[in-house]
C-alpha cells in the first residue's frame, strides 16, 4: 500500500490503519490472545503500519496485546494510544487529563506497549475541568523528552483544537466519520485543512453496519456495547438498511463489497484521512485492505453521495455518552 501523511511533522502511515479495540473490549468477549496477536502481525505483513489502541480498551489489556504483537516489528509500525480516563475494576470511571496524570499514563503505556516512544498520543476525550492549554503543554513536555512523537485529540471541537494547536501542533484528530455519520464535514474538516491536521476516522464502517452483515434481526452478545446505541435498535437498523442496499448496488458494479466501498469513499474525501477499521477475522482484514486498491470515479462518488443522503434513524450515542463529545 502507498502511504499517507498525518499532520505537518511527517507522521507517514499506511492509508488504512488498524483499530485494535474490538480485540479486547466493546463488541463482546475478548478474542483469543494468540489469535489476535497473529492477526495483528498478519496486518503488518500485508502493509498496515498504523495501529490504534488505548489504555481504556480492556482496560489495559489491549495495549498489552498490541505491545506483544508488534514488538518483533516495532521499527516498521506507528502505534497510537490515548490518555484521559480514570478507572475502577469495572472500567472507565471518569475523565482525568491533569498534566500529572497524563505523565503517569504515558509511562504506563510505554511499559505495556514495550516501546520507548509513543508515536501518537491522543487525549481520548476533552476534559472540561482541565484547560486544553495545560493538556497540550504536558504532551509538549513528553515530546521534548522523547517519550512521545506526536500529539492528537479525539472528538474535540473547533475551539479546543485551535487552542491546543497554538501550544503544541496537533498531528491528528480522531473522531467518528463514515457514510452514515457525516457531522465532521460541516466545520471540522475545513478546520483541519486550514491547520494542516490529519484526520483518523474511527468506526469507518458504522460499527459493522456498513458491511452489510447486520440487519434488523441481528442479535448481539450481551457484552456488546451496540446494544446500548439508539442507532442499533432493531427498528433503526431495519430503517437504515436502505443505505446498505444502495452501497451494495454500487459495490456490485465495482466488483467489491459494501465495506470496501465505504472505506474507499473515506479515502477519496481527503489525502490526509486515514480510517482505522477494526476486526478480529483475517478475511475481514483482507477485505478492508482491499479497499485501498479501489478507485471511485466521479460518477461513483455522485451515486454514493445520493445514497448517503438517506435520512438515517437513531442517535449515534445515548445521551450520557453524547455529553462527553466536545463541541
Amino acid at each position: 500500500m502507498r502511504t499517507r501523511t498525518l499532520g505537518r511533522n511527517g507522521l507517514e502511515v499506511s492509508p488504512l490503519g488498524f483499530g485494535c479495540m474490538g480485540m479486547s473490549s466493546g463488541y463482546g468477549p475478548a478474542g483469543d490472545k494468540a489469535e489476535m496477536i497473529a492477526l495483528v502481525r498478519a496486518a503488518v505483513d500485508r502493509g498496515v503500519t498504523f495501529f490504534d489502541t488505548a489504555e481504556a480498551y480492556g482496560p489495559f489489556a489491549n495495549e498489552e496485546l498490541v505491545g506483544e504483537a508488534l514488538a518483533p516489528v516495532r521499527e516498521r509500525v506507528n502505534i497510537a494510544t490515548k490518555f484521559g480516563f480514570t478507572f475502577t475494576p469495572g472500567g472507565p470511571q471518569g475523565l482525568d487529563s491533569r498534566p500529572s496524570h497524563i505523565r503517569e499514563v504515558a509511562e504506563a503505556s510505554l511499559r505495556r506497549l514495550r516501546i520507548e516512544t509513543i508515536d501518537l498520543f491522543y487525549q481520548h476525550r476533552v476534559d472540561p475541568k482541565v484547560p486544553i492549554e495545560d493538556v497540550a503543554g504536558a504532551v509538549k513536555d513528553l515530546i521534548r523528552e522523547g517519550k512521545v512523537r506526536h500529539f492528537g485529540l479525539s472528538e474535540a471541537g473547533v475551539q479546543t483544537i485551535r487552542r491546543a494547536h497554538a501550544v503544541q501542533p496537533v498531528t491528528a484528530l480522531q473522531s467518528e466519520y463514515s457514510i452514515w455519520w457525516r457531522e465532521p464535514e460541516a466545520v471540522i474538516l475545513p478546520l483541519l485543512a486550514e491547520l494542516g491536521i490529519g484526520f483518523v476516522p474511527f468506526s469507518p464502517l458504522g460499527r459493522g453496519f456498513l458491511t452489510g452483515q447486520i440487519d434488523g434481526h441481528t442479535t448481539f452478545d450481551s457484552k456488546d456495547f451496540r446494544n446500548n446505541l439508539p442507532r442499533f435498535a432493531p427498528a433503526a437498523r431495519q430503517a437504515n438498511q436502505a443505505l446498505v442496499d444502495l452501497l451494495r448496488a454500487i459495490a456490485d458494479r465495482k466488483h467489491a463489497t459494501p465495506a470496501q466501498i465505504a472505506l474507499a469513499w473515506l479515502l477519496a474525501q481527503k489525502p490526509w484521512i486515514v480510517p482505522i477499521p477494526g476486526t478480529t477475522k483475517l478475511h475481514r482484514l483482507e477485505e478492508n485492505i482491499g479497499a485501498a486498491s479501489i478507485t471511485l470515479t466521479a460518477d461513483d462518488l455522485r451515486d454514493i453521495e445520493a445514497a448517503s443522503r438517506i435520512e438515517l434513524q437513531g442517535a449515534r450515542y445515548p445521551e450520557q455518552l453524547e455529553r462527553m463529545v466536545d463541541r
